[in-house]
């Protein structure tokens, strides 16, 4: 067989069942099919349009009518000043949570749902249940201040975390396939208490700006700055922390599967409990004397939002060591190269695999360099991908459409690795991540030049003109050819 035919054979897939090659090349769908879950039709209301389009008008009415119901309580110019001041924390936790969702990034358009229905919904639903609830209690006891109270530390986190964990349970429910863990639970939930605290924050920076009118108070001595210096400054993370208990308990519960269904039940109840709990401790801090918030800040607040942290990262951690855990069976079955697993576990590989694809392409042009890195940062997230389903598969059993979910990835995987693979395999051997390849009995001469070739290359993968094992005679990697 020539090496021409024998770079182009696809090998075979490591599937839990045996299956033949080329049913299996059949069984991939046309590039306009490619979804795990095949369309539904026949009803209006299972149209992905129709669904999407439901949703959007939801929240955009919502957002409607919480605008006008916090220009009411603030005015004009409060509304303003506050909406100024409230969106500086947005974007920096935002980008925190997005960070933290590197392993397998979750698509935006569930992380913007989950943020609108925080700042539209959730928001509303608060706004209206709180004040009702306030005045029913004030009416019935005939005391407006321990109606106040009670609001802030039994009503008001039992109803904000319900609001709250719903965005997270819906996710958790109609997007299953995107949502398989702690860090998962996490990303989402941290984005929906994002949206809720930024319009509170709104609210309360309004009405202090306005009470500083009234009193003619400016500068640091202002209710406006001491409103800010705490909600903004010195606890932008309360409501994500609160809400991130209810998204760790939906995240165990997507690690468990369907075989643990009591487990499933309970878990996301203990987190909703404690983001309650957690929160009406926060609110009720102010009545413990004078001193109150700051105790419960420093003895209740700082460490679980470090403890949280630390179980954020060690959750990443853990995805990680799943993709060298579950891919080598793919590297052995010749769909990935015997380095791609080690590479594919590391952040620093991960960056730098994308980075070197972007510089050894960029030389034919800015945008091929462009697209390169792009490709890379595509096979990164199918392969990960791919790693997950696998081992939920093993954890759960392989369900009817395991093979098809299966077989896309590995499509995917298969059209992308001219440009991925020699990048990851660079990146692993330059990060540690793979030992160096043994020196063959006799030197190659290559036609790039006057180089050593190390290792030969697998026959059934192309590398598109350029081989990553490249050395000069002094041990060092040569350039790619451009």
């Amino acid at each position: 067989m020539s090496e021409g035919s024998v770079q182009h054979q696809q090998p075979a897939v490591p599937v839990l069942e045996e299956q033949r090659l080329d049913e299996f090349l059949g069984a991939v769908p046309e590039r306009g099919q490619w979804r795990y879950r095949p369309r539904r039709v026949g009803m209006v209301w299972r149209s992905k349009a129709f669904r999407a389009g439901a949703v959007i008008t939801v929240l955009a009415l919502c957002g409607l009518v919480i605008l006008a119901l916090v220009r009411e309580q603030t005015g004009t110019e409060g509304f303003l000043v506050g909406l100024g001041l409230a969106v500086l924390p947005v974007p920096l936790l935002m980008s925190a949570f997005r960070w933290l969702d590197r392993v397998e990034p979750g698509p935006w358009r569930n992380l913007l749902f989950a943020f609108f229905w925080g700042a539209c919904a959730a928001a509303l639903v608060a706004i209206i249940a709180n004040s009702f609830a306030t005045r029913w209690i004030a009416t019935a006891t005939a005391d407006p201040a321990s109606a106040d109270t009670l609001g802030a530390t039994v009503i008001a986190p039992v109803v904000e975390e319900s609001a709250k964990a719903a965005a997270v349970l819906l996710i958790f429910l109609f997007r299953r396939r995107e949502f398989g863990g702690v860090v998962d639970g996490i990303v989402v939930a941290g984005f929906t208490a994002t949206g809720f605290a930024f319009t509170e924050n709104i609210l309360y920076l309004g009405n202090a700006f306005g009470e500083d009118q009234q009193l003619g108070t400016t500068g640091l001595a202002s209710v406006t700055a001491g409103t800010f210096f705490v909600r903004v400054v010195m606890s932008p993370f309360a409501h994500p922390l609160f809400t991130v208990l209810s998204g760790i308990g939906l995240g165990i519960a997507a690690l468990g599967g369907a075989r643990h269904p009591v487990r499933r039940i309970l878990l996301p109840l203990l987190g909703l409990a404690l983001a309650m709990g957690m929160h009406a401790l926060w609110n009720g801090s102010s009545a413990l004397g004078p001193y109150g918030f700051y105790a419960v800040y420093g003895a209740v607040m700082v460490p679980c939002f470090a403890l949280v942290t630390w179980l954020a990262i060690w959750s990443r951690q853990r995805e990680l060591r799943t993709l060298s855990t579950e891919l080598p069976v793919y590297a052995a079955a010749g769909w990935l190269t015997p380095a791609e697993p080690p590479a594919l576990a590391s952040m620093r590989a991960r960056g730098m695999a994308r980075d070197m694809a972007r510089h050894w392409h960029g030389r034919a042009g800015r945008d091929r360099g462009k697209a390169a890195a792009r490709a890379v940062a595509e096979y990164e997230s199918f392969a990960t991908s791919l790693a997950m389903l696998r081992r939920r598969a093993r954890h759960d059993g392989a369900g009817p459409e395991f093979a098809v979910r299966e077989q896309e990835l590995l499509h995917h995987l298969w059209q992308r690795r001219a440009v991925a693979a020699p990048a990851l395999t660079y990146a692993a051997h330059a990060t540690g991540r793979a030992r160096p390849p043994a020196p063959p009995p006799f030197p190659r001469q290559f036609p790039y030049g006057n180089v050593t070739v190390h290792q030969p290359q697998p026959p059934h993968r192309h590398y598109g003109g350029y081989n990553p094992y490249l050395e000069d005679g002094a041990g060092h990697r040569a350039a790619p050819p451009s």
